[in-house]
C-alpha cells in the first residue's frame, strides 16, 4: 500500500495518485513561500541597511551575500540529498527505513554545515579580496561574516528538516519551519539596526537569532509532530551517508556551481564601484524572492517524482516532469510583469540612484526574462537528481556557471556593469534551454519502461552512473535501463 505521514509517523505516501499539476501547484505554492521567507531574511536586511544611506554598508552586505550563498547552496545540495533519499524510500512502503535515514541525515547535515562554517572564518579575509572587496567595505563585510558563519549548523538543521517534512508531503508545516526565520527578522532587524544604533552589528545578530528559530520550529515538527526520526544506529551511519552521498554529493557540486558564477559575476561588477556592486546585492535578493515559485520548484517537485518512481510509476513522472515546466513558465510571466511595472517602487525603496538604480531597472525590465530559461534548469535538475542522473544536473550547472557565466560576463564587462548582467543572462539561458531538453527526454525514455501492471521496480539498482558521459550516453542507447531509476 503507498506510504504517507500522519501525525503517529510515516504510513502512506500521497503522490502517487491524484492530479499532478495539483500536487506541483501546493508544494511549490507552500515550498515558495517558506523559500521566499529564507531569502527574505537577506532582503530584508538590505533594505533596512540602505535606509542608512551608506553605499559602503550596502556593498559589504552584497560581499557577505556572495560568501554566504556558498554556505546557503551545500545546505540545499545536501537537502536534496535527503529529500530525494527520503521520499523514494517512503514511496517503496519501508517507513522504518525512511525514519532512520531521516535521523541520520541530521547528524550529517551538522556535521558538514559545523566543518564549513566554522573553516570558513579562518579565510574570510583573502576570500573577501578575491571578490573585489576594499577598504571600508572589506572591513564591515568581514565583521558581519565574522558572526554569522558559525550559526550556519543552525541553518543547515532548519533546512534539513523543512526537506523532511516536504518529502512525506506536509508542504504546510515546511513552509512554517522559514516563515518563522523570516518574522524573526522582519521584527529584530529594525529594533536592532535603528532601535539600538547597532546598524551592520544589528542586522549580524538578527540573522543569528532568526536561524535558531528556524532549527528548533523544524526539530519540532519531524520529532512532536510526524515523529519522523528513528533511533540512531552508529553502525548505519555509514551506509546510510553512502546513499545519502549518492545523490547530495553531486547536488552539492551542482549548487555550489552557482555561487562560483556569482562571485565571478561580483568580481566584475565590483571594478565599477560601490555603487554597482550594491545594484548587484540588490538584485541578488530580488531575484529568488521574486522568482521564489521557480527556485522552490527544485525541491518541491523532487518528492512527487522520487515517490512516483519509487511506485514504479513512470508514466506519472514524465507528466509531473511537465506539468512542473508549464507551472514554470507561468510563474516567471507574472513574476517579470510585476518586476517590469514595480521598478520605480523598488528603486526608491531600496534608495538607489546612480549605478545602482540603471542595474535594477535593466534587470526588472529586460533581463528578468532569463528565468524563463534559468527556471527550465532548475526543473531539469529536479528530474536528474530524483531520477537517478544527478551527475548531469552537475554537469549542467557548472557548465552555466563556467562556459555560460564566465566568457559572457568578461565580455559584457567592456560595455560596464549592465553588459556583465546581460552577458550573463545570455548564457544561463543557453544552458537552461539545453537542460530541458535532456530532462524530457530523459523521462520519455524512462516512460517507456514502466512495468503494465505498475509493480515497484527493484529496490537493489545502483543509483547513479559514475560521470557524466556515463550519464549521456544512458540516454543515447535505446537498450539500456537509466541507472538508478528503480533504486532506493
Amino acid at each position: 500500500m503507498p506510504i504517507t505521514a500522519t501525525a503517529g509517523g510515516v504510513e502512506r505516501a500521497r503522490f502517487v495518485s491524484g492530479s499532478l499539476m495539483r500536487h506541483v501547484c501546493v508544494m511549490a505554492g507552500t515550498g515558495a513561500i517558506g523559500l521566499i521567507a529564507v531569502f527574505a531574511v537577506d532582503l530584508i536586511n538590505l533594505f533596512y541597511i540602505s535606509l542608512l544611506g551608506e553605499k559602503e554598508i550596502a556593498a559589504a552586505v552584497g560581499f557577505a551575500g556572495v560568501m554566504g550563498f556558498f554556505h546557503a547552496s551545500l545546505c540545499i545540495g545536501l537537502t536534496i540529498g535527503i529529500a530525494a533519499v527520503v521520499s523514494r524510500t517512503v514511496g517503496a512502503g519501508r517507513g522504518e527505513d525512511a525514519r532512520r535515514i531521516a535521523t541520520s541525515s541530521l547528524v550529517l547535515m551538522t556535521a558538514v554545515s559545523v566543518v564549513a562554517g566554522t573553516g570558513t572564518a579562518f579565510f574570510l579575509h583573502p576570500a573577501l579580496q578575491a571578490l573585489g572587496a576594499q577598504g571600508e567595505t572589506a572591513r564591515l563585510a568581514h565583521r558581519y561574516l565574522s558572526v554569522t558563519v558559525h550559526t550556519l549548523p543552525l541553518l543547515g538543521i532548519g533546512m534539513a528538516t523543512s526537506a523532511l517534512l516536504r518529502s512525506i508531503g506536509d508542504a504546510r508545516r515546511s513552509m512554517t519551519v522559514t516563515l518563522g526565520g523570516a518574522f524573526v527578522t522582519a521584527v529584530l532587524d529594525p529594533i536592532l539596526i535603528f532601535g539600538f544604533g547597532l546598524e551592520l552589528d544589528g542586522a549580524a545578530i538578527s540573522a543569528v537569532v532568526s536561524r535558531i528559530v528556524l532549527a528548533a520550529i523544524g526539530l519540532h515538527g519531524v520529532t512532536v509532530r510526524h515523529r519522523m526520526l528513528g533511533r540512531f544506529e552508529p553502525s548505519r551511519l555509514g551506509g546510510d551517508a553512502r546513499a545519502l552521498g549518492k545523490v547530495a554529493a553531486p547536488a552539492v557540486l551542482t549548487n555550489l556551481a552557482t555561487p562560483v558564477g556569482a562571485a565571478f559575476v561580483t568580481h566584475s561588477v565590483a571594478q565599477f564601484g560601490p555603487s554597482a556592486v550594491a545594484g548587484a546585492a540588490t538584485i541578488d535578493r530580488l531575484t529568488p524572492v521574486a522568482f521564489g515559485l521557480v527556485y522552490a520548484l527544485s525541491g518541491a517537485v523532487g518528492p512527487i517524482l522520487a515517490q512516483n518512481l519509487g511506485a514504479g510509476q513512470f508514466r506519472r513522472v514524465q507528466e509531473g516532469l511537465r506539468d512542473s515546466l508549464l507551472f514554470m513558465m507561468a510563474s516567471v510571466a507574472v513574476a517579470w510583469l510585476v518586476l517590469a511595472l514595480g521598478q520605480g517602487v523598488l528603486i526608491r525603496a531600496f534608495s538607489a540612484d546612480g549605478q545602482a538604480a540603471e542595474l535594477i531597472s535593466l534587470f526588472c525590465s529586460w533581463t528578468a526574462a532569463s528565468f524563463f530559461f534559468a527556471g527550465g534548469l532548475f526543473v531539469a535538475n529536479a528530474s536528474f537528481n530524483n531520477l537517478g542522473h544527478p551527475l548531469l544536473s552537475t554537469a549542467f550547472n557548472w557548465g552555466r556557471a563556467t562556459l555560460g557565466t564566465i566568457p559572457f560576463a568578461w565580455w559584457g564587462s567592456r560595455y560596464g556593469a549592465a553588459g556583465v548582467l546581460i552577458g550573463q543572462a545570455v548564457g544561463s539561458s543557453i544552458f537552461g534551454l539545453l537542460a530541458v531538453i535532456v530532462a524530457f527526454r530523459l523521462a520519455a525514455k524512462l516512460a517507456r519502461q514502466e512495468a503494465p501492471a505498475g509493480a515497484a521496480p527493484a529496490l537493489d539498482a545502483p543509483l547513479a552512473p559514475t560521470s557524466p558521459h556515463a550519464e549521456i550516453a544512458a540516454l543515447t542507447t535505446p537498450q539500456s535501463v537509466p541507472k538508478g531509476a528503480a533504486s532506493s
